[in-house]
């Protein structure tokens, strides 16, 4: 028996070994599998696998922390959303901006300039660490005190410890430090300045006269055909219409079934008793109130004006304050509370007072009276009438919509649509620009704008409350229009062409005489003098160009300009610098001496940190950076 159980022993003993060698191979198997995993979604761990990745990428031996890119990047979405005014997950701010990238860079900018502080050894000390702390608002409490526990609570909800905030508050003092030491001198070179204050704040003096047709000694003639057909062949431009859309729609507006509302005189004299503050407006008066401290100063304001020796409006100066401070406006009798009696009894404009005011003792001032008054229901009627079957319209036709959306889900036509509803049928050949007929909804012309053929036809709103929905037939190529149809502008055209060529040729006889000094006044003619024009001046009655070329003239010359159907002759007379006394060019110098030397400095110290980045070398983690951008909604 114990040899034959020893055999077995022994003889099983074989296969429990195979047993024991296969579970340790499938427990190998399975822990290398896991490995991989771990190794493959390692760089994806960054908070689901204990915080090992907390690094997205060094800068020299500077570290940007993941903790850091996710804050920087959540709060530059934030900033974002609030600019586009809508939710934008992540995905789609980087498609659009490139906002990870953005922040990226930001980041290894800062970190580059850290980088370099530390080699420096730019620092601050405990001293004035703790001064910054405590001089953070946020931290603060009700009485202007540091209050230790709103310090830990602010860091808490940002997701910091102490250790970690004022280790960033070193480094920005540092790297402030830093950008200060960089570009802190630079001055804009006084050259530049002078150069744009001269050309922006110099002036001209110069005489112009306006030739138009009534200054020609003959009216022009008449065109033939051939010089018709010459000119429009020459002008095919102007007669081409634009690439068009050739739209079919259907509408439906308030104004298109208000009269077929019908509302009674009970709904009507509702509506005006619960607006019958609009029809039944009592007296009023224009009233300002000038306040003082107390009331013996009052007095003396009173005593002054009774004398004669100071105005009302000197009075108000004195107190330092303008008219419009002091203005109450249209008030009522209610309004005025203690002072209401003194100031309703006046018959005419005049001052009271002193009276008592909810701010102290004060003189009034009556401007004017408005006399009470009253619209009866009979008067009111008709425009109450016209807003209430406006107002109903509105809700007939919205109450319509699900309707007519129904039938255009089931295979309906717009015309199908104008033959089964009070909805009319129409077309418009619609270009950008055109502002007629129902072109003049801003919400047609939107949907005009975006329609392409084959879209579904879908109802959309107007402003005034109405509905329509469209279907683009095809697209218009631009093309020539035939000239009987325009003849009309080809005859407006060659006239105003031969008058400015008539004007022209008048302009050049006289221009010798006007710049040797001639006053072409002697001729009939009006001449305009402009003293101290700057270059952003706009002189009325002139073309959008003229002080261009005014500009452009050296003194003594002159020049014809062409605009609004007349032509101009121009002399320049003077050339003066900048006004050395005027507080706007001194202002505009000091503008953009500040301005060019914000620019340099940017340059500057964008080339700077460059170089740092270039120098200390950036290495970036791109699973780590992936783990956190997948952490985004």
């Amino acid at each position: 028996m114990s040899r034959k159980s020893k055999h077995a022993s022994s003889g099983a003993s074989p296969s429990g070994s195979g047993e024991s060698i296969t579970k340790r191979a499938s427990s190998f198997l399975v822990w290398m599998i896991l490995l991989l995993v771990l190794l493959g979604l390692g760089g994806y761990g960054v908070t689901n696998f204990g915080g090992s990745v907390r690094t997205i990428g060094t800068v020299g031996k500077t570290e940007i922390s993941t903790r850091e890119y996710q804050r920087t990047l959540r709060r530059e979405l934030r900033a974002y959303e609030a600019q586009v005014g809508h939710p934008v997950t992540l995905a789609e701010a980087t498609a659009q901006v490139g906002l990870d990238r953005a922040v990226q860079s930001r980041l290894i900018t800062t970190a580059a300039l850290d980088d370099e502080a530390a080699r420096l050894g730019i620092s601050i000390s405990d001293k004035t660490l703790r001064k910054d702390i405590l001089d953070v608002p946020a931290f603060k409490n009700p009485n202007g005190k540091f209050d230790r526990e709103a310090y830990k609570l602010a860091l808490q909800q940002n997701g910091l410890s102490e250790a970690d905030y004022e280790k960033i508050l070193r480094r920005e003092t540092s790297r402030t430090l830093l950008q200060g030491a960089i570009v802190g001198g630079i001055t804009a070179p006084r050259a530049i300045a002078d150069t744009f204050v001269n050309y922006v704040g110099e002036r001209r003096d110069f005489s112009w006269v306006r030739l138009g047709q009534k200054n020609l000694s003959a009216p022009i003639p008449k065109p033939t055909d051939a010089e018709l057909t010459a000119y429009y062949q020459a002008h095919t431009a102007d007669f081409t219409l634009p690439e068009m859309k050739r739209i079919t729609y259907v509408q439906l507006t308030p104004d298109m079934i208000q009269d077929t509302i019908k509302i009674d005189d009970a709904q009507l004299r509702k509506i005006y008793q619960s607006r019958i503050s609009e029809f039944k407006v009592p007296e009023r008066r224009l009233v300002e109130r000038l306040v003082y401290p107390t009331e013996a100063e009052a007095k003396a304001a009173r005593a002054k004006l009774d004398a004669g020796t100071a105005s009302f409006e000197d009075l108000v100066a004195a107190r330092g304050l303008k008219l419009s401070d002091i203005d109450l406006g249209k008030v009522t009798f209610d309004a005025l509370g203690d002072a209401a009696p003194k100031v309703f009894g006046l018959d005419k404009p005049g001052v009271v007072g002193p009276l008592p005011s909810s701010l102290g003792p004060a003189l009034f001032r009556l401007n004017a009276i408005l006399p009470a008054q009253e619209t009866s229901f009979a008067d009111a009627r008709p425009q109450l009438l016209a807003e209430a079957q406006l107002e109903q319209a509105r809700r007939d036709i919205s109450a319509k919509i699900s309707d007519i959306e129904d039938m255009l889900a089931g295979g309906a036509t717009l015309e199908d649509i104008a033959k089964e509803t009070d909805l009319t049928l129409g077309q418009i050949d619609w270009w950008d620009g055109l502002g007629e007929g129902i072109a003049t909804y801003d919400g047609f012309r939107k949907a005009a704008k975006k329609v392409q053929k084959g879209d579904f036809p879908e109802v959309d709103t107007l402003s005034d409350g109405g509905i329509f929905a469209l279907r683009l037939d095809k697209n218009l190529a631009p093309r020539v229009q035939p000239i009987d149809k325009v003849m009309p502008k080809v005859i407006a055209g060659w006239e105003n062409q031969k008058t400015e060529e008539a004007l022209q040729t008048l302009a050049e006889q006289l221009a010798p005489q006007f710049q040797m000094g001639r006053d072409l006044t002697t001729l009939g003619l009006d001449v305009t003098l402009e003293k101290d024009i700057k270059r952003n001046d706009f002189i009325n009655g002139t073309p959008p160009d003229f002080l261009k070329t005014v500009f452009a003239m050296k003194k003594g010359e002159v020049k014809t300009v062409k605009g609004f159907g007349a032509v101009i002759l121009v002399r320049l007379d003077n050339i003066l610098p900048p006004a050395k006394d005027d507080p706007a060019t001194a202002r505009m110098r000091v503008a953009l001496a500040t301005q060019l030397r914000q620019s340099i400095a940017q340059d500057v110290f964008a080339a700077y940190a460059g170089a740092l980045t270039a120098k200390a070398g950036v290495t970036l983690n791109q699973a780590a950076i992936n783990a956190v951008n997948a952490q985004f909604p």
